[in-house]
C-alpha cells in the first residue's frame, strides 16, 4: 500500500483553500489518515451541523410534552457528521473534475491527488456501513424513511450541471432529518414533520445561496449553476422569501405539534439571527457570505431550543 502524503500545511490554510489544518481533530490525526478527515469535512464541521440540526428539531417536535430523547439526539449526532462525510466523498468523487479548476476546492484530495477512486469509494462504503449501524438501532418505519433519503443523497451532486436551483435538491436532502426524527420517535410521519420539512427546504436555500456566492465567479467559468448566479442581486430580496417562509412554517409545524405558547416567543431570537444575515449579508464579499452561512447553526440551535422550551413549559 502506497503512502498518501498530505496536504501541504501552508497550501491548506491559504486564503484560497477551504481546507482548514489548525482544528484539533486534523491535528490528532495520523499524517497519513488525515486526506481522509479532509474527504469527511471533519475540519470544517458546519455542514455536519445543518444535516443534525432538522433532525434535533424533529426529535424535539415529536416528544409529546417531555424532553427529548437523549439517546437518539446522541445516535442522530454520530450519524449526521458519518452520512455528512459520506455525502461529502460522494460529492468530491461527483464533482473531482471542477474542483481542480475552483482554487476554493483544488487543494481537496482527490482533485489533488491526495486519494484515489477507487481509495475514495472503498471509504464511502466503510462510511455507509458505518451509517447502517446507527439506522437499525432505531424501529422498522424510521429504517425504511432513513433508506429512502438516499435516493436524494444520489441526486444532489449531478442537479449543478442542469438546473440553476441544484440548492432544492439539497435542501430535499440536508433536511430529510425533519422527517427521520419524528419517524424514530414516533414510528410514523403527519402534517407537522412534513411541515417541518419544507421549512427546512428553504432554510437550506437561503443558506446555501449565501454560501454560493463565493464561487459564483469560478462557476461561470467552468459553467457550475446555482442560486447565487440564478439569482444575482436580487439575493437579498429572496432571502426575504425563503427565511420568512422557513419560519412561518417552523411556527406553523410547532402549532401542529401541540407545543404550548412558550414556543413563540422562545422563536424570536432564532428570527432575530436570520434578519441579521439578510440585513448584514454583502453577497459580493467572499469572508461575509462564509460568516453567515457559519452562522446558521446558531440559528438551529436557537430553533432547537425553542421548541424544547415549547414542550416542557406553558
Amino acid at each position: 500500500m502506497s503512502t498518501i502524503t498530505p496536504p501541504p500545511e501552508m497550501s491548506a490554510d491559504s486564503d484560497a483553500s477551504d481546507i482548514r489544518s489548525e482544528g484539533m481533530i486534523v491535528q490528532l490525526t495520523p499524517p497519513i489518515l488525515r486526506p481522509y478527515v479532509y474527504l469527511m469535512r471533519l475540519d470544517r464541521p458546519y455542514g455536519a451541523w445543518l444535516l443534525l440540526l432538522p433532525c434535533w428539531w424533529s426529535i424535539a417536535l415529536a416528544s409529546q410534552g417531555t424532553w427529548p430523547n437523549v439517546w437518539f439526539l446522541v445516535l442522530f449526532g454520530l450519524g449526521a457528521f458519518i452520512m455528512r462525510g459520506a455525502g461529502c466523498v460522494m460529492n468530491d468523487i461527483a464533482d473531482r473534475d471542477f474542483d481542480g479548476r475552483v482554487a476554493r476546492t483544488a487543494n481537496r484530495p482527490i482533485p489533488s491527488g491526495q486519494v484515489t477512486i477507487k481509495r475514495a469509494l472503498a471509504f464511502l462504503i466503510f462510511l455507509g456501513l458505518l451509517g447502517c449501524a446507527i439506522l437499525v438501532q432505531f424501529n422498522t418505519f424510521a429504517i425504511g424513511v432513513g433508506v429512502l433519503s438516499l435516493v436524494t443523497v444520489v441526486i444532489y451532486p449531478y442537479m449543478k450541471r442542469f438546473t440553476y436551483w441544484p440548492q432544492v435538491f439539497l435542501g430535499l436532502s440536508f433536511n430529510w432529518g425533519a422527517l427521520l426524527g419524528w419517524a424514530a420517535v414516533q414510528g410514523s410521519l403527519g402534517a407537522a414533520p412534513g411541515t417541518l420539512y419544507a421549512a427546512g427546504i428553504l432554510w437550506t436555500l437561503g443558506y446555501d445561496t449565501i454560501y454560493a456566492h463565493q464561487d459564483k465567479e469560478d462557476d461561470i467559468l467552468i459553467g457550475i449553476k446555482s442560486t447565487a448566479l440564478r439569482l444575482g442581486n436580487a439575493t437579498r430580496g429572496w432571502l426575504v422569501f425563503f427565511y420568512g417562509g422557513c419560519l412561518a412554517l417552523i411556527a406553523l409545524s410547532g402549532g401542529l405539534a401541540g407545543l404550548s405558547w412558550a414556543f413563540y416567543p422562545a422563536l424570536i431570537p432564532a428570527a432575530l439571527q436570520l434578519a441579521w444575515q439578510v440585513a448584514s449579508v454583502d453577497i459580493h464579499n467572499p469572508k461575509s457570505c462564509l460568516l453567515r452561512f457559519k452562522s446558521n447553526r446558531d440559528f438551529g440551535l436557537l430553533v432547537f431550543a425553542a421548541m424544547v422550551v415549547g414542550q416542557v413549559l406553558g
